[in-house]
């Protein structure tokens, strides 16, 4: 079993290309620099996504707990195992109340469940967040966040089927909207529940349960558009392919009706 405090070479080199990304962004023109930000979000989301699973291999595959203290009716001893985060620390804490200072911020991710593994809140967002901002990565709502009646909330990596093809981290910018909780989209509908981010260029960037990220661009252009509005729900998509892309991602392959 691995220790939480153990620095391996693989986070040794995500470190020092991170670092070397950050000192050459002043020496790069405009597109170069937004894509070199890019690349420091996907350094930022590999070590988040190598803590989560050093987690899970330090705890028998439980997966740490993805809410952040907003469902809080998941947190009584009579809720249900497979429904249930009673006795889950959060990977953070409540960072997201709009009256805590940006110091009591970064304590919550301190006191969160992942942060002995990763020792560092800077990686906890991305280079194009605002400078108030000291999240800007949720957890999907189907890796023991929360489960809805159309998806299943995965409790252990042995449930994970194909992780390779399974989101774990969405870059969810600065918005505040959806920091509570997780981030989320219907299984079975074709229409997005949480906004889809468009900051990457009209894009994001995602970490997936084995570890590896990707950078996500989306090519309907309604999902640009409503991603722009940041509200919740849109309309009716038929025939949008980064809905079910990214349906299949969060869930897996729910069957429609």
């Amino acid at each position: 079993m691995r220790r939480a405090t153990q620095f391996t070479r693989q986070d040794g080199v995500v470190l020092l290309v991170s670092v070397a990304l950050l000192l050459n962004l002043a020496l790069v023109g405009e597109s170069g620099r937004e894509r070199a930000k890019r690349a420091v979000c996907l350094a930022n989301l590999k070590q988040l996504t190598l803590a989560w699973n050093l987690y899970a291999e330090d705890n028998d595959g439980k997966i740490v707990n993805g809410d952040t203290q907003e469902y809080t009716s998941m947190y009584r001893p009579e809720m249900p195992p497979q429904a249930s985060h009673y006795e889950e620390l959060p990977w953070v804490l409540r960072d997201w109340m709009t009256t805590a200072t940006v110091e009591q911020k970064e304590q919550a991710i301190r006191g969160g469940a992942l942060y002995p593994y990763t020792r560092n809140v800077r990686l906890y967002r991305c280079l194009l967040a605002g400078p108030a901002a000291t999240r800007g990565y949720a957890v999907v709502d189907s890796m023991n966040c929360k489960g809805w009646s159309f998806g299943v909330m995965v409790k252990n990596t042995s449930q994970i089927e194909r992780p390779s093809e399974r989101f774990v981290f969405i870059d969810q910018g600065d918005d505040a909207y959806n920091m509570m909780g997780g981030w989320t989209c219907y299984a079975n509908k074709d229409r997005w529940w949480d906004p889809p981010p468009v900051h990457h260029n009209d894009g994001t960037n995602i970490s997936f349960a084995d570890g590896h990220v990707e950078y996500w661009k989306w090519t309907d252009p309604r999902t640009v558009e409503f991603g722009r509005r940041r509200v919740a729900g849109s309309e009716l998509q038929p025939g949008n392919d980064d809905i079910r892309r990214t349906q299949i991602a969060t869930w897996g392959d729910v069957s429609r009706p």
